[in-house]
């Protein structure tokens, strides 16, 4: 194994310098999962079957408003092996209520899209370790490091991005 050099092995951010991404906006991001490996289920006809795991990637998706005041769920589609969302950043509120647990959750004035990401993919992360471990199976690695992103700047992209999103398991082959 090399050993690790910083000049040869540092990672380029792909985020856009000066932009502050937690402002008002829409933003496409894709997450994968590591190795590319089908975790979440399979598409059937064109349609994303999920499984246990892609139910709790739905859940959390789902539940993530509570959390994160800015946050608003948008169009997003979970497939086998990734994930793609308009992640859409409003107005800030100033507390969110986690009805799960009867809880009030103190909200972050500064949410943005990097936190999002982070906290989806780590409550993923550990819902899915519980039913492995009870499985007595070993999950490994769960999602790729970072994540892709792109500024949604306009209705066209904005349409395009949605469309692409939503036809997703229709353009799927089996890999």
């Amino acid at each position: 194994m090399t050993p690790y050099n910083p000049k040869i092995h540092h990672r380029k951010s792909i985020r856009l310098k000066q932009y502050d991404y937690s402002q008002t906006g829409l933003y496409f991001i894709t997450l994968v999962c590591e190795k590319r490996i089908h975790r979440f289920g399979k598409i059937k006809n064109g349609k994303m079957l999920l499984n246990e795991y892609g139910e709790i990637a739905f859940n959390e998706w789902m539940k993530l408003s509570e959390r994160f005041s800015k946050f608003k769920i948008n169009v997003f589609q979970i497939m086998p092996d990734h994930f793609h969302s308009i992640i859409e950043l409003a107005g800030v509120k100033n507390q969110s209520i986690n009805e799960s647990v009867g809880a009030t959750l103190a909200v972050a004035q500064n949410t943005d899209i990097a936190g999002i990401v982070g906290a989806y993919k780590s409550l993923v992360i550990n819902k899915c370790l519980v039913i492995y471990k009870s499985k007595n199976i070993i999950m490994g690695k769960l999602w790729q490091r970072n994540y892709f992103e792109h500024i949604i700047r306009n209705d066209l992209a904005y349409t395009n991005i949605s469309n692409y999103i939503i036809n997703n398991p229709l353009k799927w082959t089996e890999k």
